[in-house]
């Protein structure tokens, strides 16, 4: 009996952990990369109140006229500009399969170039 009573709670114990490791997502880091267009959008007014670490939202725009893997990177609500062009293929198809990807700042710098004041960082959700 002490054997069965010992396989139960290691079966029960296996249960947990694999409903542990459901419950956490995991994050991979698949990109970072400035934010392209940030003079043109509201990056300048809304830059005092953005803070490193503050989420991302990323919009497909699959019929932008002048890229066809177009990324908008918004920050609550507001435009911010998008991922670069050189670097957005793999989030673009990874998005329109219906993946999950998170974004974030990862850095702000005051910088006379506009390329290098916000730090973007991508993840694919696993």
């Amino acid at each position: 009996m002490p054997s069965m009573r010992r396989s139960l709670y290691l079966l029960l114990c296996a249960a947990c952990l694999v409903s542990a490791v459901q419950a956490e997502s995991i994050k991979v880091l698949v990109q970072s990369s400035p934010l392209a267009g940030f003079q043109f959008y509201a990056g300048k007014t809304l830059w005092d109140e953005m803070q490193e670490g503050d989420a991302l939202a990323l919009l497909r725009e699959p019929d932008n006229a002048h890229d066809a893997n177009a990324i908008r990177v918004e920050w609550r609500g507001r435009k911010l500009g998008y991922l670069p062009r050189a670097e957005n293929r793999a989030v673009a198809a990874e998005m329109d399969r219906g993946g999950k990807v998170e974004a974030r700042i990862a850095r702000l710098h005051r910088h006379r170039d506009p390329w290098k004041r916000i730090q973007v960082e991508v993840f694919v959700v696993l």
